[in-house]
């Protein structure tokens, strides 16, 4: 008997055969690469759909129908904040020790001026990231999917519902009925994944070539070398600290870690990583509170690549930047990071923000660009794996037990 692929292998097989597609069309018929798009773009738009109804529905559930008070729902946050800070400031420091050792951005020509990316956006003061965070509308922010105050809104909400007895059982009810419903759409929208990672990979590809995967090579390799720093030194002790099982962890964030690869999105992302890491043991109050507010306060994936881009731009314009702008660089990213989920074009907003307030030439954006997809794909699957570590760690924390990897099984 033929043993059915797995759904992580199929998305794997996706993934290759999009690169091989990809490369193919980019060789005879470029102009064909923009097929791939729509079906790439028909998935992101399928994930999108849930996320809102789905975070909003397993909080309010969660936190209504286990009578989670005030005191316990603010130790969780304090612990995740802490641990967010903690774990941001680290991914910084390895992102300034690998571009300070390898020194990727020496002896690379900076384009022009006149090639420069004109940004308007800015990224967000800690003032407008606290404004931010509070809805003036709940329907304004479920449409605009907005994580950050819909969380905020249903974390508040689900308190409320604790608070008024019996009276809110029927809520409860109706938003662990929609919560259900939510992780069986996402369960039939992950069949189409291979298709639409494939899509995705090979419109990158086939638009770029494959030369998109050698291009300034020395920043790429710089980057992924530092990522996989960053697991090993960093969030593996983390996880032998809190006693993770490493082998059910893996498996659970093997198939979320490939989607945010494969798509170089979190969001897309989220909903798997919400059910895998569930299925591991963690409460689902814990994980509808704690994995979507990681992804607006730990980027860890985000924030270690501002650090390195930043001074890569700095050694490519031939401006030396001493240990104590360098410090102060990383206190400031610490800050202007939070509100890279918040703001248009994300990470690259923030960065040329950083150039601009450290006299660095914003040609040093155009020239990151021609790489930023594939980076954005290693920094992306970094941001959801550390995020769903972040929510295991705060389960133990709380002295959750988690299953045995036996127990995890895909879906």
């Amino acid at each position: 008997m033929i043993r059915r692929p797995s759904q992580s292998q199929l998305i794997i097989l996706g993934l290759l055969l999009g690169i091989v597609a990809g490369a193919l069309v980019s060789r005879f018929a470029p102009a064909r690469a923009e097929l791939f798009r729509p079906f790439a773009s028909l998935f992101l738009r399928l994930i999108k759909m849930i996320v809102a109804p789905l975070i909003f529905a397993t909080l309010v559930a969660g936190v209504g129908g286990a009578g989670a008070h005030g005191r316990r729902v603010g130790r969780m946050g304090f612990r995740a904040i802490v641990y967010f800070e903690i774990v941001t400031a680290l991914a910084l420091v390895v992102g300034l020790a690998a571009v300070n050792l390898t020194k990727p951005g020496v002896g690379v020509t900076l384009p022009p001026a006149a090639g420069t990316v004109e940004i308007t956006a800015q990224p967000q003061t800690w003032d407008q990231i606290l404004l931010h965070a509070v809805p003036e509308s709940i329907v304004s922010a479920l449409a605009g999917n907005d994580v950050l105050q819909i969380v905020i809104f249903a974390l508040a909400f689900g308190i409320a519902v604790s608070r008024i007895g019996d009276k809110g059982k029927p809520i409860v009810a109706l938003m662990e009925s929609v919560s259900e419903a939510m992780f069986t759409l996402t369960n039939g929208i992950m069949h189409y994944a291979p298709v639409g990672v494939g899509a995705a990979i090979a419109y990158t590809v086939g638009r770029g070539g494959l030369g998109v995967l050698w291009n300034l090579a020395s920043l790429v390799a710089t980057l992924y070398g530092a990522l996989v720093v960053f697991l090993v030194a960093v969030l593996l002790p983390v996880a032998l600290i809190a006693r993770v099982p490493l082998r059910a962890f893996l498996r659970a964030v093997k198939e979320p870690a490939l989607i945010a690869f494969s798509t170089a999105s979190s969001e897309a992302a989220l909903p798997r990583a919400m059910e895998t890491i569930e299925a591991l043991g963690v409460p689902r109050p814990i994980v509808a509170f704690i994995l979507p507010l990681g992804y607006s306060f730990n980027l860890d994936g985000s924030t270690l690549y501002l650090s390195l881009a930043s001074i890569f731009v700095a050694q490519a314009a031939g401006v030396h930047l001493t240990i104590g702008q360098q410090t102060t660089m990383l206190l400031t990213l610490m800050l202007t990071s939070k509100g890279v989920a918040g703001v248009a074009r994300a990470s690259l907003v923030v960065l040329a923000a950083t150039l601009g307030a450290y006299h660095l030439p914003l040609e040093g954006v155009t020239l990151i660009l021609g790489v930023d997809t594939l980076m954005d794909m290693a920094r992306t699957t970094v941001n959801v794996i550390g995020n769903c570590l972040a929510t295991v760690v705060v389960a133990r924390w709380e002295g959750e037990k988690l299953r045995p990897v036996a127990d995890v099984t895909e879906a």
